[in-house]
């Protein structure tokens, strides 16, 4: 396990939102998530991040311990039934062209989405009616009560539109994941994964550093169409701006603090509110 002081979190948060830790933990194997949480203690929790792509850093300087489940753990492996066994930190895009290049369909939709697969787990990740729970089996997590490692099955992690039993209990690890896949044929998931991308580049804001919808669809409306209305697109505080290609993301386009995005997304919720009379949530997670 690797163990680093005062370091820089740039390149781990997609917002690209400059901000450095006291220290941070990047594991390599399952037992050293065990021993992490029994040999360095902290006063305060250690704040887990994966690929950081829904994250929003609201300060410059933590002066905590950060564990960061990225490359360093990320082995997969691939059964010929088309069971895929996967580390928590690797990336999803990774993993669907790895689906791919074995013909396997399943995880078409996650070409492109910005995400680790314990990410997408969390937070039920998914996008044009599906979602990651649809190709899931179980899910073996750390359970920080007792430092225990457990399985759970996907009909007990009781998913919800973008949330999940680990989204509510911050005290359980996602470490690996289980997927079931289907046989398909090559040219055609190829297809699918192009076409996913295409859309997705003609929509979202590609070209600057955001982590995704800012917020979550409220019932009977769609978010973008209702800031949009607003005459926001563009609308910026500091280093953040609303899109100019879609109302629901916030970019960074000059060197952002996680200050200005927080500043920005809460005027576009007063609007919003004071207008339509809606309570925007916020999607991403707030460090």
């Amino acid at each position: 396990m690797k163990i680093e002081e005062n370091f820089d979190l740039t390149d781990y948060n997609s917002y690209r939102i400059k901000s450095k830790c006291k220290r941070a933990f990047l594991p390599e194997t399952e037992q050293d998530f065990v021993d992490l949480f029994t040999n360095f203690p902290s006063e305060d929790d250690k704040i887990i991040l994966g690929g950081g792509y829904n994250v929003i850093l609201s300060k410059d300087y933590y002066h905590r311990d950060f564990l960061l489940i990225g490359e360093s753990f990320s082995k997969v492996s691939i059964s010929e039934d088309g069971v895929i066994e996967a580390e928590a930190g690797i990336d999803i895009k990774l993993l669907s062209e790895l689906a791919r290049d074995h013909s396997l369909s399943g995880l078409e939709i996650f070409y492109d989405i910005p995400s680790s697969l314990g990410g997408a787990v969390v937070m039920n990740a998914g996008a044009g009616g599906e979602d990651i729970k649809g190709v899931l089996i179980k899910v073996r997590y750390l359970d920080l009560q007792d430092l225990t490692i457990k399985e759970i099955l996907k009909e007990d992690i009781g998913f919800e539109y973008r949330n999940s039993f680990f989204q509510k209990n911050t005290d359980k690890v996602v470490l690996k994941v289980w997927l079931q896949l289907q046989r398909g044929n090559q040219a055609d998931i190829t297809s699918k994964m192009e076409n996913t991308k295409a859309a997705r580049w003609a929509k979202q804001p590609k070209d600057l550093p955001n982590a995704g919808s800012v917020f979550k669809r409220p019932k009977g409306h769609f978010v973008g169409p209702m800031i949009e209305g607003l005459g926001l697109k563009g609308f910026a505080i500091g280093g953040a701006k609303i899109s100019e290609k879609h109302a629901g993301f916030v970019v960074n386009f000059n060197n952002a603090t996680g200050d200005d995005i927080l500043r920005l997304i809460r005027d576009v919720q007063r609007k919003v509110l004071d207008n339509f009379g809606i309570e925007l949530e916020i999607e991403q997670r707030i460090i």
